[in-house]
């Protein structure tokens, strides 16, 4: 089966749904207004809300999409099979990330029965890291009953992955929160170069390497929430990765060695190892 490729660019900024459970740009400025940031916790939540806001509107997404006139196989996108082997914390999060992208990318052009895998895996892991009340029944019937609506699909996933970051920081568990932030961009980015590669456009190529900003405050992100051991190759391979967006001519020619790195970090995230 083969699809429009406006999924698979969307993937690459489908953190933004994901990463909208942080709060909006106005509640984090209320926030910052009333009292100063004093906790770990608020220092993670601002953090979270500023890789959000460094993502482009998804306005810009589907008028780069429009132009790019491209086409993708799915199989791109993460192996629904594959989410049973994913048996420790940190590979459960960054995975939950990585198919809730997915699950983005599929709900935003109407996929309707490969957003109900995605949703699967999602639910999946969600139970598995104690957040099921984010994705349960009730959810997936929402989703069912609003698949024609897409504002509402993504409403719903929206509302989920808030509802799950919430609870995860409140029981002080912010580097699990943090790494499922972090799986979702990685994905995205991976996506995306695959993408721009293939239709030749230099308008996405431009808009990745303008992704430097939330690559930054993601890194603060991953820093202050202290990542379980087993989970530092993505903070060390981010940190490789970060000198790519800045130091190349930021073309279309130039995306190799990002390509690369970004590869095979996703390799590694979603191998589960």
């Amino acid at each position: 089966m083969r699809l429009k490729g406006k999924s698979l660019i969307i993937a690459f900024f489908a953190g933004a749904v994901l990463l909208a459970c942080t709060g909006n740009k106005n509640e984090e400025k209320d926030d910052m207004d009333d009292e100063l940031v004093e906790s770990s916790l608020d220092s993670q939540k601002i953090s979270a809300q500023n890789v959000f806001n460094a993502l482009p509107s998804r306005d810009k997404v589907i008028s780069l999409v429009a132009a790019s006139k491209a086409e993708y196989n799915p199989v791109l996108l993460n192996d629904p099979n594959s989410v049973n082997k994913y048996s420790t914390e940190s590979s459960k999060a960054l995975n939950l990330g990585v198919y809730g992208a997915d699950l983005n990318s599929t709900g935003v052009f109407e996929q309707t029965q490969e957003s109900m895998l995605f949703l699967k895996c999602v639910n999946i892991l969600a139970k598995s890291l104690g957040v099921s009340k984010s994705f349960d029944e009730k959810m997936m019937d929402r989703m069912t009953a609003n698949k024609s609506n897409r504002d509402s699909t993504l409403e719903i996933i929206s509302q989920s992955f808030k509802s799950a970051d919430t609870y995860l920081k409140d029981n002080g568990r912010p580097g699990t929160s943090s790494l499922i932030v972090a799986g979702a961009w990685i994905e995205g980015i991976y996506l995306a170069v695959s993408t721009a590669r293939e239709t030749k456009s230099e308008a996405i190529a431009r808009e990745i390497y303008s992704q430097e900003e939330s690559l930054k405050h993601l890194l603060q992100l991953l820093e202050q929430s202290k990542i379980s051991s087993d989970a530092a190759y993505v903070l060390s391979d981010l940190r490789k990765i970060q000198p790519l967006f800045a130091s190349q001519a930021k073309t279309l020619a130039s995306l190799q060695a990002l390509e690369k790195a970004s590869a095979e970090l996703r390799t590694k995230v979603i191998s589960g190892n």
